[in-house]
């Protein structure tokens, strides 16, 4: 701003820098399905299906849980604030697409920024700061859902009946957790330790379910992005500061592009 027509070529190298970046991204995006078969096919490979199928409840339930947090929980907290559930998903689509296949929570940070301005209408000065710091603080897929769940599956399975306190020790451990876990792969076994020795659970049962678990951690991490996208959204709202043609798809804007210096240069249609 201080040096005018000066620093109009770094503003311009800096927005065809963004607009490669997002160009790759977009590749990234159409190439998760065959990562994502590759990480299964490496799992299955690796241990065999005969070692996978007896974890196949536990899979089913990490997953299940996830699912309802992502079209229940947070729809309803959508509809509770007078905003569309379809328009946040397609909105948040490339986000989650991405966090499933990366199973990282910052790695998935620049595709979630982007998402949350440019397609669900948060201001660019606030989503800069809430995204950021949601993919180091939301985490309820990998420190809050995983670790309770996971804790409970090894008590059944050797077996152990679980008390009152142990049950309160656990819900309040993931709780916490979900607050302390780093948004990289991986992380998430912490705080499964944690939850385990809290509730004086055998930590030995977590080497039953490690073999599969890059397998969870996809939609884990979909679900703490996912959530690290709504926050954002959610208080905008109630500041009245989010835009709301762009959260419904009337128009759109894409800071990359050249040709589109404001929300209403590019119609819904051209996304």
């Amino acid at each position: 701003m201080a040096l005018g027509d000066r620093a109009q070529g770094v503003r311009r190298l800096v927005d065809e820098g963004a607009a490669v970046v997002f160009r790759i991204t977009r590749w990234v995006i159409q190439l998760t399905p065959i990562g994502v078969f590759g990480l299964i096919a490496s799992v299955v490979g690796g241990y065999g299906w005969e070692a996978l199928l007896p974890l196949g409840k536990f899979i089913f339930a990490i997953y299940a849980a996830c699912l309802f947090h992502i079209l229940i929980v947070y729809s309803g907290l959508l509809k509770l604030h007078g905003l569309k559930v379809t328009s946040f998903f397609r909105g948040a689509f490339a986000a989650q697409q991405t966090a499933f296949a990366t199973s990282s929570s910052l790695g998935t940070l620049p595709i979630t920024l982007r998402q949350t301005v440019e397609r669900l209408g948060v201001p660019q000065a606030y989503a800069a700061f809430a995204v950021p710091l949601g993919a180091s603080v939301k985490m309820d897929g990998c420190g809050a859902i995983y670790p309770a769940i996971a804790a409970i599956f090894i008590a059944q399975y050797f077996p152990l009946d679980l008390s009152l306190t142990q049950y309160r020790r656990i819900g309040l451990t993931a709780v916490l957790g979900s607050l302390g876990t780093a948004g990289v792969p991986g992380t998430s076994i912490v705080m499964l330790t944690l939850t385990l020795a809290t509730a004086g659970l055998p930590l030995e049962g977590i080497g039953y379910i490690v073999a599969i678990d890059r397998i969870i951690d996809m939609m884990r991490t979909a679900t703490n992005v996912t959530g690290q996208m709504l926050v954002p959204v959610l208080v905008a709202k109630e500041e009245k500061i989010l835009n709301e043609d762009i959260y419904d798809g009337r128009v759109a804007w894409l800071p990359g592009d050249p040709d589109a210096e404001s929300p209403e240069t590019v119609k819904a249609s051209g996304i």
